[in-house]
């Protein structure tokens, strides 16, 4: 299977390589400080179709394939976990809009997001329910002109920042017994609580804990069909878990890179350190796991691109690649030695920032299920 770049996207790829040198890494410890990311940064990414690339032109986007995101998230996650993942959600987000909302919710929940004015949350997980949102206890009940929504979220990545947000819920009302339903949510308009949640991996993502007290939200603002939610979230897995698993390339990739140039530079006994077998074993290592986490990705890639269902090979390249990303990152940890555990090194955030990627759009035990289900036609998940 051929995953060549051609002129253009080699282009692109070297622009973004030298943008996210010059412009986003000398940004990251102060971002990881504030435990957040700006807008202004996000806007400075938007060049090169980050945010909202994918959507169709009609909606301002840029309609990227699906090999040149996975390139593009590749490079992303070289760079920086927390901004891979604020991608993620907002292009969750966009996509959403896009594809189901009203010519009215694009202009209000789309268009500033596209111009990078305006930043985003999709609030699933809650405190009890994470792998299974359809055990969610957040509730929408229909009180005529609007919905009253109750409930609490959690781990909900640049909740505290986010000016607009997407919310599941379950619906009670003439026509719904607790089917589940999207709902826009802008803050400005309809305040809620929320939370930081303080965590060892991504720290600049803004995971937060939100809090809907009898919040009202206008029936106009509800996103798709009463009752569709489950079925509408199910469609985009494919792309947040593409997400994860070309992020976690490029975060294997940086430690693998930082760790070849370590061993060639750093001396003990009076040569340097490449030269020891286990040294050697250890690099040898990181790079097979990276060149297998990385054809794994593009071949889900390759796969969205044509269209196909593409469970497996999302499923698979976001399991593997997720837990081989980390595997990496404590080989270079055994390489550079004390100086990896340095948080003035980078070692140190990529090591705790992999060691997040096998939990979100779906834990590596759900993962494990979903391509057991499909190998052996049995569901292990009741």
């Amino acid at each position: 299977m051929d995953f060549d770049f051609d002129s253009e996207q080699i282009l692109l790829r070297d622009n973004i390589r030298r943008y996210m040198r010059n412009k986003v890494s000398p940004r990251i410890d102060d971002c990881e400080k504030e435990k957040r990311i700006p807008l202004d940064l996000l806007a400075g990414i938007t060049q090169f179709g980050y945010i909202g690339g994918m959507l169709p032109e009609k909606d301002g986007g840029l309609e990227l394939d699906f090999i040149t995101w996975a390139m593009m998230l590749e490079e992303v996650g070289y760079f920086w976990g927390s901004l891979r993942t604020i991608v993620n959600t907002t292009n969750i987000f966009m996509r959403l809009v896009s594809q189901y909302g009203t010519e009215d919710q694009k202009t209000h929940f789309l268009e500033p997001v596209m111009a990078s004015l305006k930043s985003t949350a999709v609030a699933i997980s809650e405190p009890n329910h994470g792998s299974n949102p359809a055990g969610i206890e957040t509730r929408a009940d229909d009180k005529g002109d609007h919905y009253l929504l109750n409930g609490s979220k959690l781990w909900i990545t640049n909740g505290l920042s986010a000016d607009y947000v997407i919310v599941l819920a379950r619906t009670y009302s003439g026509t719904s017994d607790g089917g589940h339903s999207l709902f826009l949510l802008d803050k400005s308009e309809t305040p809620i609580e929320a939370k930081l949640v303080d965590k060892m991996v991504l720290r600049a993502s803004g995971t937060s804990e939100l809090t809907l007290d009898n919040v009202q939200i206008p029936k106009s603002q509800m996103l798709g069909t009463e009752g569709s939610a489950l079925k509408t979230m199910g469609i985009g897995l494919n792309y947040g878990r593409l997400n994860i698993a070309m992020g976690a390339v490029g975060a294997a990739q940086a430690a693998l890179d930082m760790s070849v140039e370590y061993a060639k530079n750093r001396k003990q006994f009076g040569k340097p350190i490449g030269q020891f077998q286990l040294v050697q074993k250890h690099i040898v290592d990181m790079m097979v796991r990276t060149e297998a986490a990385r054809a794994l990705g593009y071949k889900a890639a390759a796969a969205m691109q044509k269209g196909l269902p593409s469970r497996v090979e999302c499923s698979i390249a976001k399991l593997y690649a997720a837990e081989a990303a980390h595997e990496v990152a404590k080989l270079a940890l055994a390489v550079h030695g004390g100086l990896g555990y340095s948080t003035e090194y980078p070692l140190e955030r990529i090591f705790r920032d992999t060691a997040g990627g096998v939990i979100p759009e779906g834990t590596a035990e759900i993962q494990t299920l979903i391509v057991g289900r499909e190998v052996l036609g049995m569901s292990a998940i009741i």
